[in-house]
């Protein structure tokens, strides 16, 4: 089967009835599979997590944008999480039988008939981007809506679809096509969200940490405490218990416990799998990871990572 995830954000995750409203947009796409919805009140943003056949992808994904426009103005907007448009980012991830050639094809498809159907602009970024500048995304969205307005204009950041104008309510969206990368926040038990700072600086790549790692600070106020929240680009060089075990550690030396963390969207069977088998080393456990059932997994997900709201369905194979 050609199976392609897409992991559109939406810059809403406070209103309910808002993202209701969105979804819907959703259910006449009957061969599109909604496997994650999940909004954050203090990132004002929710990720979700859709999966099913490119063609079929791409029609579902334009009325999800369609709907957004209709119920977000960014001008009335705020939150801890970067954004520059109502739907702020559309990644295209292949799973099974669609080569990420064709993944930027459909991007590329993608972006040519939102910006020429609902007169969005559009940029290209990861795998689909145009020019080296534009393959990481934060390079896109620096400024966000506010300074998108101005940015657009220059000529060095003309969108790849659309007029170099903002859409006075939407803003802007990035679409891309990109290999399995894991949303993933660290909790740590303070309100200081200077030293949230700290750790991000210390191990993202821009500061000379892990080389796919893209991280930074917020804030969640309905909780009670801070996060370290960061993209894994490539769980394969940088495996999460690595950045988990380095976190635990340098947040000693500031006295924080780190209770907790969480996973946004889905994460590959194989990451899970790879980080288990250090602990499983740690601990002198027999068994292999990737022979445990998928419940088996979680269970050691959650006992040794400190992983928070998870389960089955957090993980890409159990929709395969």
């Amino acid at each position: 089967m050609r199976i392609i995830e897409s992991v559109p954000n939406i810059s809403e995750g406070r209103d309910q009835e808002k993202i209701k409203r969105i979804m819907a947009s959703l259910e006449a796409h009957k061969d599109i599979n909604v496997i994650g919805c999940e909004p954050d009140k203090d990132y004002n943003r929710t990720v979700i997590s859709l999966i099913g056949t490119p063609e079929i992808m791409i029609e579902a994904l334009v009325d999800l944008t369609r709907a957004a426009a209709r119920e977000i103005d960014l001008n009335h907007h705020s939150g801890q999480h970067p954004r520059m448009g109502a739907v702020d980012v559309i990644p295209l991830i292949p799973i099974s039988g669609v080569t990420m050639k064709e993944a930027v094809d459909y991007a590329r498809i993608l972006g040519e008939k939102i910006a020429m159907d609902l007169t969005i602009p559009v940029f290209l970024y990861a795998e689909a981007a145009t020019e080296e500048k534009r393959v990481n995304l934060p390079n896109i969205r620096k400024g966000e809506f506010e300074g998108m307005k101005e940015k657009i204009k220059d000529p060095e950041w003309k969108p790849d679809y659309g007029h170099p104008e903002i859409h006075p309510t939407f803003g802007a969206v990035a679409i891309g096509a990109r290999a399995p990368l894991i949303a993933y926040n660290i909790d740590l038990d303070t309100h200081d969200e200077k030293l949230a700072a700290t750790l991000a600086r210390m191990i993202r790549k821009s500061n000379g940490g892990f080389q796919y790692i893209q991280a930074g600070p917020a804030s969640l106020i309905d909780r009670g405490h801070v996060q370290v929240t960061m993209n894994i680009l490539d769980y394969k060089k940088n495996p999460i218990y690595r950045i988990f075990e380095l976190i635990k550690l340098e947040a000693k030396r500031y006295h924080v416990a780190v209770p907790s963390a969480e996973i946004v969207g889905l994460v590959p069977k194989e990451a899970l799998c790879q980080s288990l088998a250090y602990y499983f080393g740690v601990e002198s456990i027999a068994e292999k990871p990737e022979d445990l059932s998928l419940e088996a997994l979680v269970d050691y997900a959650v006992r040794f990572l400190d992983l928070r709201d998870f389960s089955i369905e957090k993980i890409i194979e159990s929709y395969l």
